[in-house]
């Protein structure tokens, strides 16, 4: 048989790419025998790492709704030592409280920060507020050649408002920042929550309804989510990522009729792996 020119072309581009693709395949070999070894001793980057939580009764290892609440599952699973500070009833005035007693114990022997509050904010009525205060205000500027001068601008600053939601988290967060300033803080958004009935003079309603102020608790929940770009923080949203939705009576995640706010060991053991594998993503120390 006569080989074209063109014959030989293809054949030679044939048997060169196969030469490469055998080789490719060698070298990945090669790569994943070297690699195995690494994998088998992979460990979570939050792996025996001091964490902090923060929080309200969800939190609070006094509250009977569970005995294993979502920090003692992330414990057996990863081995964390965990300061617990979460305080029933507590909103998110009570994070610099919080904070402080957490300073007063561990100084700066803590590695990450976590922080799940704001259900009882929107319970309590705290209306939203702002983030930031706006004024006008003279500025130095130079740019283009020109000399520097002042300049009349649009200027903002953080609101301080403790008795809005938006101004609690900027004073909680300015404060545990200058604490803290290199430590992981991270926030969790609150989960749905159906009824609370305790007593005559703690009666909850389910999320369908607004607060007196007409707001919703996705309203407080989309709060902490801003909080992360305000303030260069990571949100982990357990909102829409725990799977709990107290609303229907099948989920096995609340234990008690007439409480549908507090999760059972099951619902914290769900959170729990939630957060666990959502921390993957981020580090616990720096």
């Amino acid at each position: 048989m006569t080989y074209t020119t063109e014959m030989k072309r293809t054949l030679w581009l044939t048997l060169t790419l196969l030469g490469c693709a055998t080789a490719a395949v060698a070298h990945g070999a090669h790569v994943r025998q070297e690699a195995e070894p690494q994998m088998r001793t992979w460990q979570h980057p939050w792996q025996g790492a001091r964490v902090a939580f923060l929080g309200d009764s969800i939190t609070d290892p006094r509250n009977k709704a569970s005995q294993k609440k979502y920090w003692w599952w992330l414990q057996q699973w990863l081995d964390i030592e965990p300061y617990v500070y979460g305080v029933s009833g507590r909103q998110w005035n009570d994070v610099p409280r919080q904070a402080a007693q957490l300073m007063n114990d561990h100084g700066q022997h803590v590695d990450a920060i976590v922080i799940f509050m704001g259900t009882n904010d929107w319970n309590n009525d705290v209306p939203l507020g702002r983030w930031y205060n706006y004024t006008e205000d003279s500025v130095v500027y130079a740019h283009g050649g020109n000399t520097r001068h002042n300049e009349l601008r649009r200027h903002r600053s953080l609101s301080t408002d403790l008795s809005s939601f938006r101004g609690r988290i900027n004073v909680a967060l300015d404060s545990l920042k200058r604490m803290y300033p290199t430590k992981q803080i991270v926030l969790l958004t609150p989960v749905h929550r159906a009824r609370f009935y305790a007593n005559d003079k703690n009666w909850q309603p389910t999320e369908d309804y607004a607060n007196r102020h007409g707001l919703f608790i996705d309203d407080y929940v989309q709060c902490v989510r801003e909080a992360a770009s305000v303030w260069a923080v990571p949100v982990i949203d357990w909102n829409a990522t725990s799977g709990l939705y107290p609303m229907h009576e099948q989920q096995d995640y609340f234990g008690h009729a007439n409480d549908r706010l507090h999760p059972n060991d099951l619902g914290h053991r769900r959170m729990a792996m939630t957060l666990l594998y959502q921390l993957l993503a981020l580090p616990a120390r720096f």
